[in-house]
């Protein structure tokens, strides 16, 4: 089997065809899909975005379970014909996608019928973007996660970002 420049694994269409297409997205059609996709006001761009059924979800949540978790699918299905091309990307809650599965032609409202119930409050998508990144970036409300050493009073940060304030702080009541 020859290599190609691609990292995609590449399968056959068929037994009789010479040329093969690759199954997943390369890292530039990837980057392109998540671009594409739907800003969520307030948050950071390349930490959060909205699905094709306006699902909230989290770049570091790609391909696992849960309701902030994403999948990058082919609108045309690959099965069907569909290129793993950026034209042909779209993230997808992965419930959604699963339960999309290779169906062609589904509309906004079928996906948003396949999306998790959970819906998250502002203050809630702070904490998990402090737990998984250390630090929230919002438009004009940037701040950063308190060391150990920070929150037993021992040490001062010399950072001039100041640290996040979490809903049950005694400072934020």
């Amino acid at each position: 089997m020859g290599y190609s420049s691609s990292s995609s694994p590449r399968r056959s269409r068929s037994s009789n065809e010479a040329e093969e297409r690759p199954r997943f997205f390369d890292s530039k059609a990837k980057i392109k899909c998540w671009n594409n996709a739907e800003t969520v006001p307030g948050r950071h761009p390349e930490r959060w975005r909205k699905d094709a059924a306006g699902n909230i979800v989290c770049k570091r949540f790609c391909n696992c379970q849960g309701c902030l978790c994403f999948e990058y699918d082919h609108i045309i299905p690959y099965s069907k014909g569909g290129e793993s091309i950026a034209e042909n990307c779209q993230i997808l809650q992965s419930r959604v996608n699963r339960l999309k599965s290779n169906k062609e032609h589904v509309d906004n409202t079928q996906l948003k019928g396949y999306s998790c119930e959970v819906q998250f409050a502002d203050k809630e998508l702070d904490i998990i973007e402090m737990a998984v990144y250390g630090d929230v970036i919002r438009p004009g409300n940037q701040c950063r996660c308190k060391t150990v050493a920070e929150m037993l009073g021992k040490y001062k940060s010399k950072d001039n970002l100041a640290a996040c304030k979490l809903p049950f702080d005694k400072e934020s009541v």
